[in-house]
């Protein structure tokens, strides 16, 4: 089976996009502040711990999204959005800490989840209490189709695997090796890869090594011996720069092709010596998309004299997601609120997007791209767009 027909088989549900319902206008703003009651939003993610530079993006993204949609009021429909910041570090049984103590405040909108781990925790305990969840960058497969309460705004992993089958080409009788952290993430891209590449005709095997080690020479030798056709690199955090330079020590690059998605900016120098070798799935890069809101975010960032970063734009796509639930609810009926949710199509900064009804899955384009060098300094440049369609994952029934 090839890869185009694999992913048409999937239901005719879930790879349309429902244009029908498209909005883009903003919710309108409040005639004056605290006109009504005031909506509270709890806004959970790893401000510190391995993951604190993607929970710095995601709230970034999520204050300038507000700022987006109530324009610069912080209003919706007279409803002023209080937003609490809670860090989880990382940690599972802080963010329930964190989310319990809201709940127990009478929050009815949790958002954000830099780690799948956390996510993976806090979805059940929405569903328990009945609070709207939407969760962040964190990317597990099995947040999308969780339960009704469950939201995601960033991108989730079937559809960077997807991304990357629609880059390798036939995979039928190759070899496919996973090299991953031993983490949620890591489980969940060796999951997905099995999902899309396995019925292709591709034998799939996973390499995960642990969040603790420091020393990836043995792992990366272990890669190399496999002698796969493909290496499927699932990585996140601070100890990319050291696994990349023990892959390219050990000669992975010389007996496999490798392919990663392209992380966070500040990781971009450490691909230099290997980035002639690798292509990128991408989830999101400033200068890949074309839309107005992209462009609202890249000058809203450039006025502090930076560019927008991987996750920025699901920390905006979740303030977008508040603003419309409570500009069409008045933010206090969890339920219509949901109601108002599904379904709904919107320009977000990496272009149309559409929560998708059956399961909550963010339907969104991803990105191809090389990394090269521009006046001194290394920066993606966009290769090829896969439409939502392309790329969205099967449609996974609420729990």
């Amino acid at each position: 089976m090839n890869r185009s027909r694999a992913l048409t088989q999937l239901t005719a549900s879930s790879l349309v996009l429902s244009l029908p319902s498209l909005s883009l206008t903003l919710p309108a703003p409040a005639l004056a502040a605290g006109s009504k009651a005031p909506v509270n939003v709890g806004l959970i993610y790893s401000k510190t711990g391995l993951l604190a530079s993607y929970g710095a993006q995601y709230a970034e993204g999520f204050r300038i999204g507000l700022d987006y949609v109530t324009h610069g009021t912080g209003v919706v429909d007279g409803h002023k959005i209080v937003v609490t910041e809670h860090d989880d570090a990382g940690d599972p049984a802080k963010a329930v800490a964190a989310a319990k103590d809201l709940i127990g405040q009478g929050y009815k909108i949790i958002a954000g989840t830099t780690a799948s781990g956390v996510a993976l925790q806090l979805a059940p305990l929405a569903k328990e209490n009945q609070v709207l969840f939407i969760s962040g960058a964190a990317a597990a497969d099995g947040i999308t189709g969780n339960n009704r309460y469950t939201f995601r705004s960033g991108r989730q992993t079937y559809q960077d695997v997807a991304t990357s089958a629609a880059i390798v080409g036939n995979m039928r009788g190759k070899s496919v090796l996973v090299f991953a952290q031993d983490s949620a993430f890591g489980q969940a891209n060796a999951k997905a890869v099995e999902a899309v590449l396995r019925p292709e005709g591709a034998s799939v095997s996973g390499l995960f090594v642990p969040l603790s080690a420091n020393d990836f020479t043995p792992f990366a030798q272990k890669a190399k011996d496999a002698k796969a056709d493909l290496v499927f690199v699932a990585w996140a955090g601070t100890t990319a720069a050291a696994m990349w330079r023990s892959l390219d020590d050990q000669g992975v690059f010389g007996v496999s092709k490798v392919v990663t998605g392209l992380d966070q900016r500040a990781s971009y120098p450490t691909f230099a010596p290997v980035a002639a070798k690798l292509t990128f799935l991408s989830h999101y890069f400033y200068q890949g998309p074309k839309s107005k809101t992209n462009d609202y975010l890249v000058a809203a960032l450039k006025k502090a004299g930076k560019a927008p970063d991987l996750f920025d734009p699901d920390g905006f796509v979740a303030a977008q997601m508040v603003a419309h639930a409570v500009a069409k609810t008045g933010g206090d009926d969890v339920n219509a609120m949901i109601s108002a949710l599904e379904g709904w199509s919107f320009e977000a900064p990496k272009g149309h997007q559409t929560i998708r009804a059956a399961d909550h899955a963010m339907l969104q384009p991803m990105f191809v791209a090389r990394l090269e060098d521009s006046n001194g300094s290394i920066e993606p440049k966009l290769i090829k767009v896969f439409s939502p369609q392309a790329v969205a994952p099967p449609i996974r029934p609420f729990k």
